[in-house]
């Protein structure tokens, strides 16, 4: 006959299996736990390499560079050089120490214009080569800003949408810069690298409102002449047209083209 099992036997096997699942519950836990801390290694390490992978990639394939702000870098002046055949710089003797007139057509517009050869004799001479040599014709103007201080449209470029300036044509030193920096409405003024008086090449900027232009460490801008005529229909018709990105400053909505320049 079996023995039945006394009280004491039932109560040790009740502690033997309580014993069994807590310790496979421990197990359990402790293995789930370490599969989330796997997941959240994974996880992060993930996200991290995305965000590397973000940041190198906008520098690789991105803009590259800001958009010019009001001061500073916005100022008129050649970003770059393009290899480009470029006449030898004149001498300024070819100014005459006289007033030019003339026209010149930007963008299916016909300006009158008027060049300072007693004030700016070096910079009117470059000018005058280039017009009596039809240098300027088909040339672009590839930028116009609209800052509320600056507001002018760059030409003398051979592209429509860059201002590379020439290769091994430059000349300066700055000429008839205002001492106030400021440059009114009409008012035609070589562009330069920033910093550099001896930068100066064929780009010129027409500045088509009241604008001031702050010097740099080599000064002001040369005040090479000015518009006559002309200049409210340049506005409404090329400037006012803005950039092709919608900014303040860049490339004009649409190409414009320097046609025609005659001055005597």
């Amino acid at each position: 006959m079996a023995k039945r099992p006394q009280p004491a036997d039932r109560e040790q096997r009740r502690l033997a299996r309580d014993y069994e699942a807590r310790q496979a519950l421990h197990a359990r836990q402790t293995a789930r736990r370490r599969r989330d801390n796997l997941i959240g290694i994974v996880g992060g390490a993930l996200v991290v390499g995305l965000a590397i992978f973000g940041v190198w990639s906008y520098s690789a394939w991105g803009p590259g560079s800001p958009v010019p702000a009001p001061s500073g870098s916005a100022t008129p002046a050649p970003t770059d050089t393009a290899a480009v055949e470029e006449p030898e710089v004149p001498d300024a003797a070819l100014a005459e120490d006289r007033t030019w007139t003339g026209s010149m057509t930007v963008g299916g517009v016909q300006l009158g214009v008027e060049l300072d050869g007693a004030l700016a004799p070096q910079a009117t001479a470059v000018l005058v080569q280039a017009a009596q040599t039809g240098w300027y014709l088909g040339r672009y103007c590839p930028r116009v800003t609209s800052y509320p201080t600056m507001q002018v449209l760059q030409c003398g470029t051979a592209s429509p949408d860059s201002t590379a300036s020439e290769t091994g044509f430059r000349f300066g030193p700055i000429e008839n810069a205002p001492a106030d920096d400021l440059y009114p409405a009409g008012t035609i003024a070589m562009a330069r690298v920033g910093g550099d008086g001896a930068s100066m090449g064929h780009q010129f900027f027409i500045v088509t409102a009241d604008s001031t232009i702050p010097s740099d460490a080599a000064g002001g801008y040369t005040v090479v002449g000015r518009v006559t005529v002309g200049l409210d229909a340049l506005v409404e018709q090329v400037a006012s047209r803005g950039t092709a990105d919608g900014g303040q400053d860049g490339t004009p909505a649409q190409p414009v083209q320097i046609t025609a320049f005659t001055i005597q």
